[in-house]
């Protein structure tokens, strides 16, 4: 690897926000010193991008192949929240995130998990203690305490969430938060308790009341939940305090663009290009506290090539010195990962996914939103065959099931609305936040196959329909594969495809799938313990 070596182009710098032809001169890793001179070279030089929240998991890839991927698209850092294995594996999941992060030249750093069970109305497979947060903090890598879900305990100042944001205090770590809706007095009272971010605002009017008490506001762009045209209007007058992410990012999304993509569109919409690379870039460095260089002398050499201020595509990407991705090609090599996993549970029969009609004759739905993490609690009439209520394809109602992947147990069943399947099942083991198998279909046995196909794997997404099975494996803690992340990413999209081959109108079936089950986003979800009202905090009954 080449050690020595200096690179000119245009600087651009975020800190003076001066544009200037010169030269970057590379010494051991780092910028020893940056020369104004004239050059022919017209590409632009400009400090690498940070995604300030993303759970590495929902790439389904392990942390080393998720940098393959994001490495083309400009981007040196991300600020990883590993609640998703560590809902599955507890603290071991999360050393495993950091110690395979650092198989690869790339700036991974994660928090300390803060709400792991995330609920105690489901069933994960671990805990994460105040005693096992202090243990990570003991870490380099470990930078914040991961998001406050459970904002109700923050407002009222339970004596455990408390344990924990003061354990952040002592080890002067950052404290993120995650509070969809709460505005005015409450939001002040979350920030006063010790959150410093949010990254589930909705709604500008949301962000402003967060903003107005300190929190600095996340810009999300996922692969299912998209905040970025509601948000983005706030960037000229608060640019020192939002940052971009994407948190959810599936593999053939991050195929084909990253924090790059939230950086172009935010610069097509007119605004200032040092506003824009302060929130891609600046922002989470200093609030994180992170060892990522910024473009100046003494800086690890973390920077990127761009051919113009207009297109910006990226040409090149370097950490510490070393050149990680050129032209759209990653050269970061694939290395074998371990697999870990807890994954016990039986194989289901279709009349497991039966639901009793009774005197019942509407069913309360789940109405899901594309692009949203949200839902709405909505009521349709039953379609009742031979006792048992049945998916309607004619309303768009499925059914939806839970399956407890830890241990023996029935499906928790229920209902769904804008999925959109005509015929068959999907299915995954991801499914946040305690990564229960979640599925939907228009048929028992079609539900049931496609759980089982997971089961069998002890982990993955499925497709059962059209007369075909597809099934990607997700071994590693029955989340994310350890294979190639590109060919990765191929297998997801073809499963994507035959899912809306099957009928799905959603941008991101899976993703979308994934969540339904997050019971701490309102207003209806479904557990593996039943039909939950995330308004309410309170199981619901499915019929009327």
């Amino acid at each position: 690897m080449q050690t020595d070596y200096t690179l000119s182009g245009r600087i651009v710098s975020v800190h003076t926000q001066e544009i200037y032809p010169g030269t970057v001169h590379v010494s051991n890793g780092r910028i020893s010193k940056i020369v104004r001179e004239a050059t022919e070279a017209t590409h632009y030089i400009l400090p690498g991008f940070v995604d300030a929240h993303v759970h590495i998991e929902s790439s389904m890839l392990v942390p080393s192949e998720f940098a393959r991927l994001a490495v083309p698209h400009g981007t040196v850092a991300t600020v990883s929240d590993p609640h998703e294995i560590g809902n599955v594996l507890g603290i071991k999941g999360v050393e495993y995130m950091v110690e395979n992060g650092r198989k690869v030249p790339f700036k991974f750093y994660f928090g300390a998990p803060s709400c792991v069970p995330a609920t105690p109305f489901e069933t994960a497979g671990a805990e994460i203690t105040a005693a096992d947060i202090e243990r990570l903090f003991q870490r380099d890598e470990i930078k914040y305490l991961a998001e406050m879900m459970n904002w109700p305990g923050t407002l009222h100042r339970d004596p455990v969430v408390m344990e924990k944001i003061a354990l952040a205090r002592k080890y002067g770590k950052a404290v993120d938060g995650h509070a969809p809706g709460l505005r005015g007095e409450q939001a002040k009272q979350y920030a006063a308790a010790g959150i410093t971010t949010d990254h589930e605002c909705f709604t500008a009017d949301e962000a402003l009341d967060k903003l107005a008490v300190g929190m600095k506001i996340l810009i999300r762009e996922g692969s299912a939940a998209k905040n970025f045209e509601a948000l983005i209007p706030l960037l000229p007058q608060h640019y020192r305090s939002i940052m971009f992410c994407s948190d959810d990012k599936h593999p053939d999304n991050l195929v084909e663009g990253h924090i790059n993509l939230l950086v172009k569109r935010a610069l097509a919409k007119g605004n200032d290009l040092f506003h824009v690379l302060q929130a891609a870039c600046v922002n989470p460095v200093e609030h994180y506290k992170l060892e990522v260089g910024l473009l100046r002398e003494g800086d690890a050499a973390d920077f990127i090539l761009v051919d113009t201020l207009d297109d910006f595509n990226v040409l090149a990407t370097y950490i510490n010195g070393q050149l990680v991705a050129e032209r759209g090609t990653s050269k970061i090599g694939y290395t074998q990962s371990e697999i870990i996993n807890n994954f016990d549970t039986d194989e289901k029969a279709a009349e497991q996914f039966k639901v009793a009609a009774a005197d019942a004759t509407r069913v309360r739905v789940i109405e899901a939103f594309d692009g949203q993490l949200i839902t709405k609690e909505v009521w349709a009439d039953a379609k009742i065959e031979n006792g048992f209520i049945e998916a309607d394809v004619a309303q768009d109602v499925l059914k939806l099931a839970v399956v407890n992947r830890y241990e023996n147990a029935l499906p928790a069943v229920a209902f769904i609305k804008n999925v959109g399947l005509k015929e068959g099942a999907i299915a995954s083991s991801v499914g946040h936040d305690s990564h229960n198998i979640i599925a939907a279909g228009v048929d028992d046995e079609s539900i049931a196959r496609a759980v089982n196909l997971i089961i069998q794997s002890k982990g993955g997404v499925a497709a059962v329909g059209l007369g075909r099975e597809e099934l990607l494996p997700l071994p590693v803690a029955g989340i994310m594969s350890a294979e190639d992340g590109y060919a990765v990413a191929d297998k997801y999209a073809a499963i994507d495809r035959m899912s809306k081959q099957m009928g799905s109108t959603l941008a991101s079936p899976f993703m979308t799938l994934s969540f339904m089950a997050l019971l701490v986003i309102p207003s209806l979800k479904l557990s593996d313990k039943g039909l939950f009202n995330g308004d309410t905090f309170a199981f619901v009954p499915v019929t009327e």
